[in-house]
């Protein structure tokens, strides 16, 4: 997967907004992060990695001790880091659509009034 792919992914959650460069390179959701690019680590220039919220932290350690993410430093809880390389686009759609839903939900409800209408996951 690419990151043009995952990106366009991202973009077509309801609501969804980019923010870049000069701030953290991220997608947000009524203000709130769903996506973030980049983990803290150093990685080859062909690897790109994204941090994503799983619906809670049994789920993140499930994903990792499978080896399906990582622990992002930075970060704590439900989040885990996604390697695009190998990413299927299917699970990629998923992931990203449990975390918008997450941090949807997290909002107030006026704040999720003012969003568009949310699709099934």
């Amino acid at each position: 997967m690419t990151r043009g792919e995952f990106d366009a992914l991202c973009a077509a959650r309801p609501g969804a907004v980019r923010s870049g460069p000069g701030e953290l390179d991220s997608w947000k959701v009524g203000g709130k992060m769903f996506a973030c690019w980049g983990d803290g680590e150093k990685r080859a220039a062909n690897t790109d990695t994204v941090v994503v919220a799983t619906p809670d932290r049994e789920t993140a350690e499930m994903l990792v001790e499978a080896g399906a993410a990582h622990w992002p430093p930075y970060f704590r809880g439900a989040w885990v880091g996604l390697r695009l390389e190998g990413l299927d686009p299917e699970e990629a759609r998923h992931r990203i659509a449990v975390s918008y839903g997450r941090v949807r939900a997290g909002l107030t409800k006026r704040a999720q009034a003012e969003l568009p209408p949310m699709e099934e996951i």
